[in-house]
């Protein structure tokens, strides 16, 4: 039997529009509230039109979780159109209740519906934006050209378990306010001109320094990356930003000359990292070592 095989994913990943159509990816939004009103990224809104809407806003953003009644409902349409397959990859599961929520969707079908053979395939990515769109568009274009199911899942799950992130918000607002640092140490920040560079790793965030002013915020996260690879010329990464296209450019200019190599892809960071992040946001993310205990268990003779 020929394999049908769907790709979904939410919009958490960031892929451009172009990008999802060209492989075949479905991408489910997330609704975000502003000041009492609630948008759908991507549907709603450009990304560039949210950043004004944030600037503008006397509260912050918050996200909600895409629920499990509407991933049963996603499941149930690829069941009933005769795919034989899902690939679904979601929003780092410590971040957000999405990847619980899919799961007991999955469940909940296969329960209900046990005559059903088609199967789910969910891959937490442990990370955020095209940090895992870019390794999701990879497999879904090998999947199209026929590659394995199994063989291309492996690959991605071995990419995700790699890459990292290192972050600097010029803005203290929205970190405050989703807790990534502490009122008290925000205001600190704010007063000092103090900026947060902060890694992301396996799904988990950490402050790793707060350097004085905004010149001192990109040699910081260079400094950072390079303690986490052998060596930079010969890895792979990705830089992202938010607003600023000035922020965006001083770091590709940067990046190039420590890397020695342009980066795979440049991208903009969508509504749902943002609205934790705020509007002033650049990012590098970039292949790593292995970094799950998982990755260092001897193998079962």
């Amino acid at each position: 039997m020929e394999r049908k095989i769907a790709i979904v994913t939410d919009s958490s990943c960031d892929i451009p529009k172009e990008l999802a159509e060209k492989y075949g990816i479905d991408v489910i939004d997330f609704p975000i509230n502003l000041d009492g009103k609630e948008y759908y990224e991507r549907r709603d809104m450009t990304m560039d039109q949210f950043y004004e809407l944030m600037r503008a806003a006397q509260g912050v953003p918050t996200t909600a979780a895409i629920t499990a009644l509407q991933w049963r409902e996603v499941y149930e349409a690829y069941a009933d159109q005769g795919y034989t397959d899902v690939l679904h990859v979601s929003i780092n599961s410590t971040g957000s209740s999405t990847y619980a929520n899919a799961q007991q969707a999955a469940e909940q079908l296969r329960q209900d519906r046990p005559e059903m053979t088609m199967r789910i395939h969910l891959v937490d990515s442990h990370t955020y934006s095209m940090v895992f769109g870019w390794y999701l568009c990879e497999c879904a274009r090998k999947l199209r050209n026929g590659g394995d199911l199994r063989s291309c899942i492996l690959e991605l799950e071995s990419k995700l378990g790699r890459v990292e992130v290192c972050l600097a918000a010029f803005s203290l607002k929205q970190l405050k306010k989703s807790g990534r640092v502490s009122a008290a140490a925000a205001f600190a920040g704010e007063l000092l001109g103090l900026r947060p560079v902060i890694s992301l790793t396996d799904g988990v965030s950490k402050v790793e320094a707060k350097v004085r002013g905004d010149a001192a915020v990109i040699p910081a996260m260079l400094k950072w990356t390079r303690t986490r690879v052998d060596d930079l010329r010969t890895t792979p990464y990705l830089l992202a930003y938010t607003s600023s296209t000035q922020k965006r450019d001083e770091l590709l200019k940067l990046c190039k000359k420590e890397f020695g190599h342009p980066p795979m892809y440049v991208f903009q960071l969508g509504g749902v990292v943002s609205a934790n992040t705020g509007p002033d946001c650049i990012a590098i993310a970039f292949e790593g070592k292995p970094r799950r205990l998982a990755d260092y268990e001897p193998p079962l003779p």
